[in-house]
């Protein structure tokens, strides 16, 4: 190869250059090997730096291995080897020490793409294995929900108050939906079958409208609220109504003449049993009380008859019809409450309805309606002694959910219609009043007569 003797200006002289770049010669010290030369230069340390003498690293892409560069001045150390290029394919290398260290050379991470372990990236988890905590959740929605009637009442009434609300646990099941879909949980999107099953096995019939025409009999009941500002009012909307029987719960002392004078036309016979009511088209008679044990205890039994009457919360009466006597009984069980110290406290309510249920099962007739604010629903496991002997109507003749309470924003229905011995029609809850519950109707029949 030919070569070049030249002299810098300032009379320096220079190693001797190659004439044509990637001629494969010798190249300056300070400089390295020409690209693609595959050469390394032997030559004193600019400056006359004592140490081993080395040329940079190969350039990217070139076959030859990492070389050494020159130490750095002053550290003593031994020549050290730089990283080759992203994508060479060599191993790692060492990088130089620090100035004036001394210390031995450092290894870095490998450079990426170069094949080493740093670096390296987990693949993601597939479609069944994301989410494996919404798919439990989802799973656990279905248990609670199937098995409610186990979860027990000893901690703060925790039983009876998931059952009051069960139907809207429903809710749940759209917003892990959506959890899962963010997820892209395949896994916890078919979980999600489970509390879909269990609710539409539990509420689906409800969905769908189940009443039918021309009942015999027209019944309400209405639980008018003791601070109802407009008792007239209330009174003329159900004598609108055309119901045969009109059962009003919560009557004060102070309202009671309202709504004897405004449903006097309508309704001709009455019996009033301390704050329950009943109105009729058709005859009373053995109209009583019924004790559901709102006063238990030694100091409700010092309490004389008259006083407990002010306050008594159900009755028993019967309507005289063209087919037959019929057993009304209408009632008021104890208010539920919410409170720290005892959760959901339902033993006045519970205490009632056993009450009335020993009072239904003694009941000579066989054909009885049951009217009123029971302060539980269907499901609620306090209200199985009155459900084991009477059809709630609303289940089998009802369009919807049928929630009567609060008027404003009905979240659940306490308001009940149950019978025996008579077919349920129809069943639905009416416009709202002046009172903070809203009147729920229902439609029944005599049952078809036997051949």
């Amino acid at each position: 190869m030919t070569q070049a003797d030249t002299t810098e200006p300032g009379g320096r002289s220079r190693e001797d250059i190659p004439v044509g770049a990637g001629g494969g010669g010798a190249a300056d010290a300070r400089n390295g090997p020409a690209a693609g030369s595959g050469y390394a230069a032997d030559g004193p340390a600019p400056g006359g730096r004592g140490g081993v003498t080395g040329s940079r690293a190969t350039a990217a892409g070139t076959e030859g291995p990492p070389v050494s560069r020159t130490p750095a001045a002053g550290t003593g150390g031994p020549p050290v080897t730089a990283a080759p290029a992203a994508g060479t394919g060599g191993p790692p290398v060492t990088a130089a020490p620090a100035a004036g260290t001394g210390g031995p050379p450092v290894t870095p991470a490998a450079a990426a793409g170069t094949g080493g372990a740093a670096g390296s990236r987990t693949p993601p988890p597939g479609p069944w294995k994301r989410g494996p905590v919404l798919a439990a959740s989802a799973l656990l929605l279905g248990l609670l929900m199937l098995l409610h009637a186990h979860i027990p009442n000893r901690a703060g009434g925790l039983g009876s108050l998931v059952e009051t609300f069960l139907p809207w646990f429903g809710l749940l099941v759209p917003v892990l939906l959506l959890a899962a879909l963010r997820r892209r949980s395949a896994i916890a999107a078919v979980a999600l079958l489970v509390p879909v099953a269990v609710w539409l096995g539990q509420f689906g019939g409800l969905l769908g409208d189940k009443s039918r025409p021309a009942a015999d009999l027209t019944v309400i009941s209405h639980n008018v609220g003791a601070e109802n500002p407009d008792p007239a009012g209330t009174a003329r909307v159900l004598a609108a109504s055309g119901a045969d029987l009109l059962a009003l719960l919560e009557v004060t002392e102070d309202a009671r003449s309202t709504y004897e004078k405004e449903l006097a036309k309508v309704y001709p016979h009455r019996t009033v049993q301390g704050t329950v009511g009943l109105w009729s088209k058709r005859p009373l008679s053995r109209t009583r009380p019924v004790d559901t044990l709102m006063d238990a205890g030694p100091l409700g039994d010092a309490k004389p008859a008259h006083v407990k009457m002010t306050y008594n919360r159900s009755l028993r009466t019967t309507v005289h019809t063209a087919r037959g006597p019929l057993a009304v009984y209408v009632a008021h069980l104890g208010s539920v409450r919410v409170n720290p110290r005892e959760g959901y406290a339902t033993a006045d309510r519970d205490r009632g309805a056993r009450a009335l249920a020993a009072a239904v099962a003694a009941e000579p007739n066989e054909r009885v309606i049951l009217l009123g604010d029971l302060n539980g629903t269907t499901d609620d496991r306090a209200l199985n002694v009155l459900t084991a002997r009477l059809r709630p109507v609303h289940e089998e003749a009802g369009h919807g959910f049928g929630f009567s309470w609060p008027a404003k924003f009905p979240l659940v229905r306490i308001d009940q219609i149950m019978v025996r011995g008579m077919q349920p029609m129809s069943s639905r809850v009416l416009r709202a009043t002046g009172s903070d519950h809203l009147p729920v109707a229902a439609g029944i029949s005599w049952p078809a007569s036997r051949p």
